[in-house]
Protein backbone atom coordinates (compact mmCIF):
# COMPACT_ATOMS: atom_id res chain seq x y z
CA UNK A 1 0.00 0.00 0.00
CA UNK A 2 1.78 3.10 -1.12
CA UNK A 3 -0.64 5.83 0.06
CA UNK A 4 -1.18 7.60 3.47
CA UNK A 5 -4.81 7.13 4.38
CA UNK A 6 -6.40 9.44 7.55
CA UNK A 7 -9.13 8.29 9.70
CA UNK A 8 -12.44 10.08 9.81
CA UNK A 9 -12.53 12.85 12.18
CA UNK A 10 -14.53 11.77 14.83
CA UNK A 11 -17.51 13.62 16.80
CA UNK A 12 -19.92 12.35 19.08
CA UNK A 13 -23.05 10.43 18.16
CA UNK A 14 -25.85 13.04 18.68
CA UNK A 15 -28.50 11.30 20.98
CA UNK A 16 -31.81 10.87 20.13
CA UNK A 17 -34.95 12.30 22.54
CA UNK A 18 -37.28 9.61 22.07
CA UNK A 19 -40.03 12.25 22.91
CA UNK A 20 -43.88 11.29 21.89
CA UNK A 21 -44.73 11.30 18.66
CA UNK A 22 -40.92 11.52 17.25
CA UNK A 23 -39.56 8.99 14.64
CA UNK A 24 -36.88 7.19 16.33
CA UNK A 25 -39.56 6.49 19.48
CA UNK A 26 -41.54 4.65 16.93
CA UNK A 27 -38.81 2.83 15.15
CA UNK A 28 -37.94 1.53 18.48
CA UNK A 29 -40.88 0.34 19.90
CA UNK A 30 -41.49 -1.46 16.45
CA UNK A 31 -38.02 -3.12 16.85
CA UNK A 32 -39.07 -4.01 20.43
CA UNK A 33 -41.87 -5.69 19.93
CA UNK A 34 -40.23 -7.64 16.71
CA UNK A 35 -37.45 -8.85 18.99
CA UNK A 36 -39.96 -10.08 21.73
CA UNK A 37 -42.04 -12.30 19.42
CA UNK A 38 -39.27 -14.19 18.73
CA UNK A 39 -37.05 -16.37 21.02
CA UNK A 40 -33.19 -16.45 19.93
CA UNK A 41 -30.89 -19.74 20.02
CA UNK A 42 -27.78 -18.34 21.18
CA UNK A 43 -24.62 -20.43 20.04
CA UNK A 44 -20.81 -19.87 21.15
CA UNK A 45 -19.01 -17.87 17.91
CA UNK A 46 -15.41 -19.96 17.66
CA UNK A 47 -13.63 -19.27 14.41
CA UNK A 48 -15.99 -19.27 11.42
CA UNK A 49 -18.51 -21.58 12.99
CA UNK A 50 -21.65 -21.60 15.25
CA UNK A 51 -21.05 -23.78 17.76
CA UNK A 52 -24.55 -25.37 19.78
CA UNK A 53 -23.54 -28.11 22.75
CA UNK A 54 -27.36 -28.54 23.41
CA UNK A 55 -26.65 -27.43 27.14
CA UNK A 56 -29.08 -24.59 27.24
CA UNK A 57 -29.26 -22.20 29.62
CA UNK A 58 -32.78 -20.28 29.40
CA UNK A 59 -32.88 -16.29 29.16
CA UNK A 60 -35.46 -14.16 30.90
CA UNK A 61 -36.42 -10.60 31.15
CA UNK A 62 -35.37 -9.26 34.32
CA UNK A 63 -38.54 -6.98 34.62
CA UNK A 64 -40.56 -9.88 33.25
CA UNK A 65 -40.23 -13.02 34.51
CA UNK A 66 -43.03 -14.43 32.17
CA UNK A 67 -40.93 -12.88 29.20
CA UNK A 68 -38.63 -15.49 27.95
CA UNK A 69 -35.96 -14.08 25.35
CA UNK A 70 -34.26 -17.56 23.89
CA UNK A 71 -31.53 -19.84 25.61
CA UNK A 72 -27.80 -19.49 25.26
CA UNK A 73 -25.82 -22.67 24.42
CA UNK A 74 -23.26 -23.28 27.38
CA UNK A 75 -19.82 -24.32 26.52
CA UNK A 76 -17.10 -26.23 28.55
CA UNK A 77 -13.12 -27.15 28.58
CA UNK A 78 -13.40 -28.19 25.38
CA UNK A 79 -15.16 -25.16 23.49
CA UNK A 80 -12.40 -22.73 25.55
CA UNK A 81 -9.24 -24.78 23.93
CA UNK A 82 -11.50 -24.44 20.42
CA UNK A 83 -11.86 -20.49 21.03
CA UNK A 84 -8.17 -19.87 22.30
CA UNK A 85 -6.71 -22.32 18.99
CA UNK A 86 -9.14 -20.43 16.46
CA UNK A 87 -7.95 -16.58 18.12
CA UNK A 88 -4.03 -18.09 17.54
CA UNK A 89 -4.89 -19.48 14.50
CA UNK A 90 -6.20 -15.81 13.05
CA UNK A 91 -3.57 -13.97 14.88
CA UNK A 92 -0.99 -14.11 11.86
CA UNK A 93 -3.11 -12.70 9.14
CA UNK A 94 -5.13 -10.34 11.44
CA UNK A 95 -1.93 -8.40 12.44
CA UNK A 96 -0.60 -8.19 9.10
CA UNK A 97 -3.64 -6.72 7.42
CA UNK A 98 -2.65 -2.84 7.12
CA UNK A 99 -4.33 -0.94 10.44
CA UNK A 100 -6.55 1.04 7.33
CA UNK A 101 -8.26 -2.13 6.49
CA UNK A 102 -9.09 -3.17 9.80
CA UNK A 103 -10.02 -0.10 10.97
CA UNK A 104 -12.11 0.21 8.35
CA UNK A 105 -14.61 -2.67 9.54
CA UNK A 106 -15.31 -0.89 13.52
CA UNK A 107 -15.70 2.37 11.33
CA UNK A 108 -18.33 0.83 9.50
CA UNK A 109 -19.63 -1.18 12.55
CA UNK A 110 -20.19 2.05 13.75
CA UNK A 111 -21.93 3.78 10.55
CA UNK A 112 -24.43 0.63 10.77
CA UNK A 113 -25.34 0.86 14.41
CA UNK A 114 -25.82 4.49 13.73
CA UNK A 115 -28.28 2.83 11.20
CA UNK A 116 -31.06 0.53 11.03
CA UNK A 117 -28.65 -1.28 13.90
CA UNK A 118 -29.80 0.86 16.17
CA UNK A 119 -33.14 -0.40 17.01
CA UNK A 120 -31.93 -4.09 17.27
CA UNK A 121 -28.67 -2.98 20.05
CA UNK A 122 -30.91 -0.77 22.02
CA UNK A 123 -33.70 -2.83 22.00
CA UNK A 124 -31.86 -5.82 23.45
CA UNK A 125 -30.21 -4.02 25.98
CA UNK A 126 -33.93 -2.87 26.90
CA UNK A 127 -35.37 -6.93 26.64
CA UNK A 128 -32.24 -7.86 28.60
CA UNK A 129 -30.39 -5.59 31.15
CA UNK A 130 -33.80 -3.38 31.84
CA UNK A 131 -32.67 -0.25 30.47
CA UNK A 132 -35.20 2.39 29.18
CA UNK A 133 -35.11 3.26 26.08
CA UNK A 134 -33.04 6.83 26.34
CA UNK A 135 -30.62 4.78 28.59
CA UNK A 136 -30.33 2.35 26.21
CA UNK A 137 -29.65 4.94 23.87
CA UNK A 138 -26.51 6.80 25.43
CA UNK A 139 -25.45 3.28 26.02
CA UNK A 140 -25.42 1.18 23.56
CA UNK A 141 -26.12 3.03 20.42
CA UNK A 142 -24.15 6.50 20.53
CA UNK A 143 -21.62 4.97 23.49
CA UNK A 144 -20.76 2.05 21.57
CA UNK A 145 -20.47 4.23 18.13
CA UNK A 146 -18.01 6.55 19.75
CA UNK A 147 -15.62 4.08 21.11
CA UNK A 148 -15.55 2.80 17.93
CA UNK A 149 -14.91 5.97 15.94
CA UNK A 150 -12.92 7.51 18.45
CA UNK A 151 -11.18 4.48 18.89
CA UNK A 152 -9.71 4.30 15.13
CA UNK A 153 -8.67 7.87 15.67
CA UNK A 154 -6.54 8.03 18.52
CA UNK A 155 -5.13 4.24 17.39
CA UNK A 156 -3.85 6.46 13.94
CA UNK A 157 -2.07 9.16 16.50
CA UNK A 158 -0.04 6.18 18.06
CA UNK A 159 0.38 5.27 14.34
CA UNK A 160 2.04 8.87 14.03
CA UNK A 161 3.88 9.27 16.78
CA UNK A 162 7.66 8.56 15.92
CA UNK A 163 11.04 9.32 17.44
CA UNK A 164 13.70 12.03 15.66
CA UNK A 165 16.27 10.63 13.16
CA UNK A 166 19.73 11.96 13.18
CA UNK A 167 21.14 12.47 9.63
CA UNK A 168 22.33 8.78 8.50
CA UNK A 169 19.98 7.13 10.21
CA UNK A 170 16.12 6.26 10.14
CA UNK A 171 14.71 5.69 13.53
CA UNK A 172 11.20 4.31 13.64
CA UNK A 173 8.19 2.40 16.08
CA UNK A 174 6.36 -0.31 14.95
CA UNK A 175 3.47 -0.74 17.52
CA UNK A 176 3.36 -4.39 17.20
CA UNK A 177 0.20 -6.42 18.64
CA UNK A 178 0.78 -8.45 21.67
CA UNK A 179 2.23 -11.58 21.74
CA UNK A 180 -0.76 -14.41 21.84
CA UNK A 181 -4.01 -13.89 22.06
CA UNK A 182 -6.46 -11.29 24.36
CA UNK A 183 -9.17 -12.54 26.92
CA UNK A 184 -11.90 -10.06 27.55
CA UNK A 185 -14.64 -10.03 30.23
CA UNK A 186 -17.01 -7.85 30.08
CA UNK A 187 -20.14 -7.16 32.48
CA UNK A 188 -24.20 -6.56 32.41
CA UNK A 189 -24.43 -2.86 32.99
CA UNK A 190 -22.95 -1.29 29.66
CA UNK A 191 -22.90 -2.88 26.35
CA UNK A 192 -20.52 0.18 25.38
CA UNK A 193 -18.40 -1.57 27.80
CA UNK A 194 -19.22 -5.03 26.35
CA UNK A 195 -18.49 -3.93 23.03
CA UNK A 196 -15.39 -2.05 23.38
CA UNK A 197 -13.71 -4.72 25.43
CA UNK A 198 -12.73 -6.84 22.89
CA UNK A 199 -13.02 -4.28 19.92
CA UNK A 200 -10.44 -2.17 21.20
CA UNK A 201 -7.56 -4.79 21.13
CA UNK A 202 -8.58 -6.45 17.78
CA UNK A 203 -8.23 -2.87 16.73
CA UNK A 204 -4.43 -3.21 17.76
CA UNK A 205 -4.12 -6.28 15.34
CA UNK A 206 -4.87 -8.69 18.30
CA UNK A 207 -7.69 -11.54 18.47
CA UNK A 208 -9.57 -12.30 21.16
CA UNK A 209 -11.57 -14.27 23.12
CA UNK A 210 -13.89 -13.09 24.94
CA UNK A 211 -16.39 -13.86 27.68
CA UNK A 212 -19.37 -11.56 28.64
CA UNK A 213 -21.76 -11.96 31.34
CA UNK A 214 -23.90 -14.39 31.40
CA UNK A 215 -26.61 -12.47 32.38
CA UNK A 216 -26.25 -9.95 28.66
CA UNK A 217 -25.53 -12.43 26.72
CA UNK A 218 -28.41 -11.72 24.60
CA UNK A 219 -27.12 -8.66 24.03
CA UNK A 220 -23.48 -10.00 23.41
CA UNK A 221 -25.41 -12.30 20.86
CA UNK A 222 -26.46 -9.71 18.74
CA UNK A 223 -23.09 -7.62 18.89
CA UNK A 224 -21.11 -10.47 17.16
CA UNK A 225 -23.55 -10.35 14.64
CA UNK A 226 -23.20 -6.75 13.85
CA UNK A 227 -19.44 -7.13 13.95
CA UNK A 228 -19.66 -10.03 11.36
CA UNK A 229 -22.04 -7.91 9.31
CA UNK A 230 -19.18 -5.02 9.46
CA UNK A 231 -16.46 -7.54 7.86
CA UNK A 232 -14.98 -8.75 10.94
CA UNK A 233 -13.17 -12.17 9.41
CA UNK A 234 -13.52 -15.79 11.72
CA UNK A 235 -11.54 -15.73 15.00
CA UNK A 236 -10.53 -12.44 15.30
CA UNK A 237 -13.07 -12.25 18.35
CA UNK A 238 -14.61 -15.49 19.90
CA UNK A 239 -17.36 -15.35 21.82
CA UNK A 240 -17.44 -17.77 24.65
CA UNK A 241 -20.26 -18.89 27.43
CA UNK A 242 -19.79 -21.46 30.06
CA UNK A 243 -18.87 -21.23 33.66
CA UNK A 244 -16.61 -18.25 34.59
CA UNK A 245 -14.24 -20.12 37.13
CA UNK A 246 -13.67 -23.05 34.21
CA UNK A 247 -13.39 -20.58 31.39
CA UNK A 248 -11.00 -18.42 33.47
CA UNK A 249 -8.81 -21.58 34.32
CA UNK A 250 -8.26 -22.39 31.30
CA UNK A 251 -7.36 -19.02 29.66
CA UNK A 252 -4.92 -17.81 32.41
CA UNK A 253 -3.19 -21.13 32.57
CA UNK A 254 -2.49 -20.88 28.34
CA UNK A 255 0.76 -19.54 27.52
CA UNK A 256 -0.26 -17.61 24.70
CA UNK A 257 -2.07 -15.48 27.05
CA UNK A 258 -0.93 -11.97 26.02
CA UNK A 259 -3.36 -10.05 28.02
CA UNK A 260 -6.54 -9.21 29.93
CA UNK A 261 -9.47 -6.69 29.36
CA UNK A 262 -12.01 -6.77 32.01
CA UNK A 263 -14.66 -5.10 33.55
CA UNK A 264 -16.14 -6.61 36.84
CA UNK A 265 -16.14 -6.72 40.28
CA UNK A 266 -13.38 -6.27 42.71
CA UNK A 267 -13.09 -9.83 43.92
CA UNK A 268 -12.83 -11.59 40.91
CA UNK A 269 -9.81 -8.75 39.26
CA UNK A 270 -8.23 -10.37 42.24
CA UNK A 271 -8.12 -13.57 41.73
CA UNK A 272 -6.93 -13.11 38.45
CA UNK A 273 -4.21 -10.75 39.30
CA UNK A 274 -2.80 -13.44 41.78
CA UNK A 275 -4.11 -16.52 39.51
CA UNK A 276 -1.57 -14.46 36.89
CA UNK A 277 1.09 -13.89 39.44
CA UNK A 278 0.89 -17.91 40.02
CA UNK A 279 1.26 -18.81 36.35
CA UNK A 280 3.74 -16.24 35.22
CA UNK A 281 6.44 -18.30 34.41
CA UNK A 282 4.42 -20.40 31.98
CA UNK A 283 3.61 -17.70 29.84
CA UNK A 284 5.61 -16.23 27.15
CA UNK A 285 5.27 -12.75 27.48
CA UNK A 286 4.37 -10.97 30.64
CA UNK A 287 0.59 -10.70 30.40
CA UNK A 288 -1.06 -6.97 30.37
CA UNK A 289 -3.89 -6.89 32.94
CA UNK A 290 -6.08 -3.86 32.35
CA UNK A 291 -9.14 -3.87 34.47
CA UNK A 292 -12.23 -1.25 35.82
CA UNK A 293 -13.29 -2.94 38.89
CA UNK A 294 -15.91 -1.38 41.71
CA UNK A 295 -16.61 1.94 42.99
CA UNK A 296 -17.92 3.64 45.88
CA UNK A 297 -18.73 6.81 44.77
CA UNK A 298 -19.06 10.25 46.67
CA UNK A 299 -20.89 13.48 45.82
CA UNK A 300 -19.27 16.23 48.71
CA UNK A 301 -21.01 19.07 49.14
CA UNK A 302 -19.85 22.40 50.74
CA UNK A 303 -22.43 24.91 52.28
CA UNK A 304 -22.05 27.17 49.36
CA UNK A 305 -23.51 25.26 46.73
CA UNK A 306 -26.72 25.10 45.30
CA UNK A 307 -29.10 23.56 47.17
CA UNK A 308 -31.29 22.19 43.86
CA UNK A 309 -27.89 21.15 41.69
CA UNK A 310 -27.43 18.93 44.56
CA UNK A 311 -30.47 17.36 44.84
CA UNK A 312 -30.84 16.90 41.02
CA UNK A 313 -27.61 15.56 41.04
CA UNK A 314 -27.94 12.62 43.88
CA UNK A 315 -31.28 12.00 42.26
CA UNK A 316 -29.71 11.20 38.78
CA UNK A 317 -26.10 9.87 40.05
CA UNK A 318 -27.55 7.59 42.48
CA UNK A 319 -30.42 6.25 40.69
CA UNK A 320 -30.49 5.88 36.99
CA UNK A 321 -30.15 2.35 35.59
CA UNK A 322 -30.48 1.40 39.56
CA UNK A 323 -27.40 2.69 40.95
CA UNK A 324 -26.08 -0.48 38.57
CA UNK A 325 -23.40 1.22 37.51
CA UNK A 326 -19.80 1.61 39.13
CA UNK A 327 -19.74 5.19 38.93
CA UNK A 328 -23.21 5.41 40.18
CA UNK A 329 -23.05 8.15 43.55
CA UNK A 330 -23.29 5.85 46.74
CA UNK A 331 -22.20 7.97 49.10
CA UNK A 332 -22.74 11.53 50.11
CA UNK A 333 -21.84 14.13 52.66
CA UNK A 334 -23.50 17.19 53.40
CA UNK A 335 -23.28 20.16 55.60
CA UNK A 336 -25.74 20.11 58.22
CA UNK A 337 -26.53 23.90 57.70
CA UNK A 338 -27.66 23.04 54.33
CA UNK A 339 -29.45 19.59 54.76
CA UNK A 340 -32.87 20.16 55.64
CA UNK A 341 -33.33 22.06 52.30
CA UNK A 342 -30.72 19.31 50.78
CA UNK A 343 -33.29 16.88 52.07
CA UNK A 344 -36.98 18.52 51.32
CA UNK A 345 -35.45 19.25 47.67
CA UNK A 346 -34.40 15.43 47.59
CA UNK A 347 -37.76 14.20 48.53
CA UNK A 348 -39.67 16.21 46.81
CA UNK A 349 -37.87 14.84 43.39
CA UNK A 350 -37.84 11.27 44.58
CA UNK A 351 -41.59 11.46 45.13
CA UNK A 352 -41.99 12.19 41.71
CA UNK A 353 -39.71 8.96 40.92
CA UNK A 354 -41.31 6.43 39.16
CA UNK A 355 -40.33 2.59 39.43
CA UNK A 356 -41.57 -0.05 36.89
CA UNK A 357 -41.24 -1.55 33.17
CA UNK A 358 -38.63 0.18 31.02
CA UNK A 359 -41.12 -0.12 28.54
CA UNK A 360 -42.89 2.60 30.04
CA UNK A 361 -40.90 5.82 28.80
CA UNK A 362 -42.52 7.89 32.42
CA UNK A 363 -40.42 5.20 34.69
CA UNK A 364 -37.57 6.49 35.61
CA UNK A 365 -35.94 3.20 37.69
CA UNK A 366 -36.81 -0.01 36.63
CA UNK A 367 -35.59 -3.40 37.34
CA UNK A 368 -32.30 -5.17 39.05
CA UNK A 369 -30.51 -7.29 36.61
CA UNK A 370 -31.10 -10.65 38.33
CA UNK A 371 -32.56 -12.71 41.69
CA UNK A 372 -28.78 -12.45 43.02
CA UNK A 373 -28.13 -9.07 42.72
CA UNK A 374 -31.62 -8.20 43.68
CA UNK A 375 -31.13 -10.28 46.56
CA UNK A 376 -28.05 -8.83 47.58
CA UNK A 377 -29.12 -5.42 47.60
CA UNK A 378 -31.73 -6.21 49.43
CA UNK A 379 -29.59 -7.66 52.29
CA UNK A 380 -27.74 -4.40 52.73
CA UNK A 381 -31.13 -2.29 52.99
CA UNK A 382 -32.49 -4.95 55.61
CA UNK A 383 -29.24 -4.38 56.87
CA UNK A 384 -28.55 -1.23 56.91
CA UNK A 385 -32.55 -0.19 58.41
CA UNK A 386 -31.27 -2.47 61.64
CA UNK A 387 -28.00 -0.48 62.26
CA UNK A 388 -28.37 2.43 65.07
CA UNK A 389 -27.71 5.80 63.79
CA UNK A 390 -28.93 5.05 60.54
CA UNK A 391 -32.51 6.84 59.32
CA UNK A 392 -34.54 5.92 56.03
CA UNK A 393 -34.92 9.28 54.38
CA UNK A 394 -36.39 7.86 51.07
CA UNK A 395 -37.70 3.96 49.77
CA UNK A 396 -36.57 0.99 51.49
CA UNK A 397 -39.45 -1.30 49.66
CA UNK A 398 -38.87 -3.90 47.72
CA UNK A 399 -40.74 -6.00 45.10
CA UNK A 400 -39.79 -9.36 43.18
CA UNK A 401 -43.29 -10.72 42.14
CA UNK A 402 -42.83 -9.50 38.12
CA UNK A 403 -39.56 -8.07 38.36
CA UNK A 404 -36.56 -7.41 40.39
CA UNK A 405 -37.85 -4.15 41.37
CA UNK A 406 -36.35 -1.79 44.30
CA UNK A 407 -37.86 1.73 45.38
CA UNK A 408 -34.95 4.26 45.15
CA UNK A 409 -33.62 3.99 48.76
CA UNK A 410 -32.07 7.05 50.96
CA UNK A 411 -30.64 6.51 53.70
CA UNK A 412 -29.38 9.20 56.51
CA UNK A 413 -26.16 7.51 58.83
CA UNK A 414 -24.54 9.28 61.73
CA UNK A 415 -21.83 7.06 61.56
CA UNK A 416 -19.12 7.75 58.11
CA UNK A 417 -18.34 4.36 58.42
CA UNK A 418 -21.00 2.40 58.72
CA UNK A 419 -21.50 -0.25 56.24
CA UNK A 420 -23.51 1.21 53.13
CA UNK A 421 -20.92 4.15 53.73
CA UNK A 422 -17.74 1.96 53.08
CA UNK A 423 -19.22 -1.09 50.94
CA UNK A 424 -20.17 -1.32 47.35
CA UNK A 425 -23.84 -1.67 47.00
CA UNK A 426 -24.25 -1.32 43.27
CA UNK A 427 -27.84 -0.57 43.64
CA UNK A 428 -29.88 2.17 44.12
CA UNK A 429 -28.99 2.59 47.96
CA UNK A 430 -27.99 6.14 48.69
CA UNK A 431 -26.13 6.70 51.97
CA UNK A 432 -25.50 10.29 53.16
CA UNK A 433 -23.42 11.55 56.22
CA UNK A 434 -24.89 14.76 57.57
CA UNK A 435 -21.59 16.69 58.73
CA UNK A 436 -20.94 19.79 60.83
CA UNK A 437 -20.08 22.54 58.48
CA UNK A 438 -16.86 23.53 60.24
CA UNK A 439 -15.63 20.48 59.46
CA UNK A 440 -14.97 20.62 55.97
CA UNK A 441 -11.18 19.90 56.06
CA UNK A 442 -11.88 16.66 58.22
CA UNK A 443 -14.59 15.80 56.13
CA UNK A 444 -11.96 16.26 53.17
CA UNK A 445 -10.21 13.67 54.78
CA UNK A 446 -12.72 11.48 55.79
CA UNK A 447 -13.89 11.18 51.74
CA UNK A 448 -10.29 9.81 50.53
CA UNK A 449 -10.15 7.70 53.62
CA UNK A 450 -13.25 5.59 54.06
CA UNK A 451 -13.26 3.26 50.85
CA UNK A 452 -10.03 1.85 49.05
CA UNK A 453 -12.10 2.76 45.65
CA UNK A 454 -10.78 5.37 43.93
CA UNK A 455 -13.04 5.47 40.55
CA UNK A 456 -15.61 8.75 40.82
CA UNK A 457 -16.24 11.57 42.95
CA UNK A 458 -17.75 14.78 42.70
CA UNK A 459 -17.94 18.16 44.67
CA UNK A 460 -20.40 20.79 45.05
CA UNK A 461 -19.09 24.15 45.83
CA UNK A 462 -19.38 28.10 44.73
CA UNK A 463 -16.52 28.54 46.48
CA UNK A 464 -13.60 29.07 43.99
CA UNK A 465 -11.05 28.28 46.99
CA UNK A 466 -12.93 25.40 48.25
CA UNK A 467 -12.81 23.84 45.34
CA UNK A 468 -9.17 24.12 44.43
CA UNK A 469 -9.16 22.51 47.84
CA UNK A 470 -11.03 19.63 47.21
CA UNK A 471 -9.29 18.79 44.12
CA UNK A 472 -5.92 19.13 45.72
CA UNK A 473 -7.15 16.70 48.99
CA UNK A 474 -8.96 14.46 46.64
CA UNK A 475 -5.98 13.98 44.14
CA UNK A 476 -5.74 10.10 44.43
CA UNK A 477 -9.61 9.50 45.56
CA UNK A 478 -11.07 9.42 41.72
CA UNK A 479 -9.68 8.90 38.09
CA UNK A 480 -12.64 10.97 37.19
CA UNK A 481 -13.40 14.06 39.18
CA UNK A 482 -16.48 15.92 38.62
CA UNK A 483 -17.03 19.61 39.73
CA UNK A 484 -21.01 20.86 40.27
CA UNK A 485 -21.81 17.80 38.70
CA UNK A 486 -23.21 14.35 39.03
CA UNK A 487 -20.21 12.30 39.36
CA UNK A 488 -21.30 9.62 36.13
CA UNK A 489 -21.87 10.11 32.58
CA UNK A 490 -17.95 9.98 31.16
CA UNK A 491 -18.28 10.74 27.34
CA UNK A 492 -15.69 9.39 24.76
CA UNK A 493 -13.44 11.41 23.98
CA UNK A 494 -14.40 13.86 26.65
CA UNK A 495 -14.05 12.51 30.02
CA UNK A 496 -11.32 9.38 29.62
CA UNK A 497 -12.66 6.92 32.55
CA UNK A 498 -11.21 4.98 34.81
CA UNK A 499 -9.54 5.16 38.57
CA UNK A 500 -6.97 3.34 40.34
CA UNK A 501 -6.66 2.42 44.31
CA UNK A 502 -9.32 -0.70 44.44
CA UNK A 503 -11.34 0.86 41.03
CA UNK A 504 -8.74 -0.65 38.94
CA UNK A 505 -5.61 -0.31 36.55
CA UNK A 506 -7.33 3.48 35.31
CA UNK A 507 -5.83 2.39 31.56
CA UNK A 508 -8.88 5.20 30.83
CA UNK A 509 -11.37 3.89 28.44
CA UNK A 510 -12.41 6.07 25.63
CA UNK A 511 -8.59 7.48 25.08
CA UNK A 512 -4.92 6.75 23.65
CA UNK A 513 -4.28 5.70 26.95
CA UNK A 514 -5.98 2.15 26.52
CA UNK A 515 -5.31 1.39 23.63
CA UNK A 516 -1.24 1.77 23.78
CA UNK A 517 -2.21 -1.38 26.49
CA UNK A 518 -2.49 -3.84 23.18
CA UNK A 519 0.75 -2.76 21.45
CA UNK A 520 4.58 -4.23 22.00
CA UNK A 521 6.52 -1.18 20.45
CA UNK A 522 9.20 -2.58 18.31
CA UNK A 523 12.67 -0.02 18.21
CA UNK A 524 13.53 0.28 14.27
CA UNK A 525 16.92 1.84 13.58
CA UNK A 526 18.33 1.69 9.89
CA UNK A 527 21.86 2.80 9.25
CA UNK A 528 22.06 4.02 5.68
CA UNK A 529 26.01 4.63 5.81
CA UNK A 530 27.67 2.13 8.82
CA UNK A 531 31.48 2.46 10.14
CA UNK A 532 33.69 0.57 8.46
CA UNK A 533 36.54 0.45 10.98
CA UNK A 534 36.26 -0.03 14.55
CA UNK A 535 38.48 2.94 15.50
CA UNK A 536 37.21 6.03 16.91
CA UNK A 537 38.74 9.37 16.57
CA UNK A 538 39.54 9.82 20.04
CA UNK A 539 41.37 6.71 20.31
CA UNK A 540 44.33 8.44 17.93
CA UNK A 541 47.20 9.75 20.23
CA UNK A 542 48.39 13.44 20.21
CA UNK A 543 51.40 14.16 18.16
CA UNK A 544 55.16 13.78 20.03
Amino acid sequence: MNYRSFVPAPVNEPVFSYAPGSPERAKFFARLNEMKSKKVDIPLYIGADELRTGKKLEIRSPYDHEQMLGTVHMGGPKEIKQAIAAALKAKKEWARMPFPARAAIFLKAADLLAGDWRWTINAATMLCQSKNLYQAEIDSACELIDFLRFNAHFAEGIYDNQPNSSRGMWNRLEYRPLEGFVFAVTPFNFTAIAGNLPTAPALMGNTVVWKPATSALYTAHFLMKLFQEAGLPPGVINLVTGSAGEISDAILAHPDLAGVHFTGSTGVFHSMWTTVGANIAKYKTYPRLVGETGGKDFVLVHESADVDAVATALVRGAFEYQGQKCSAASRAYIPANLWPRVRKSLKDMLATVEVGSPEDPGNFVNSIIDKRSYEGIVRYIDAAKKIKGNKIVFGGTYDATKGYFITPTVIESSDPKSLTMCEEVFGPLLTIHVYPENKWKETLALVDSTSPYALTGSVFARDRRVILEAERALENAAGNFYINDKPTGAVVGQQPFGGARASGTNDKAGSYLNLLRWVSPRTIKETFEPPKNYRYQFLARDAA
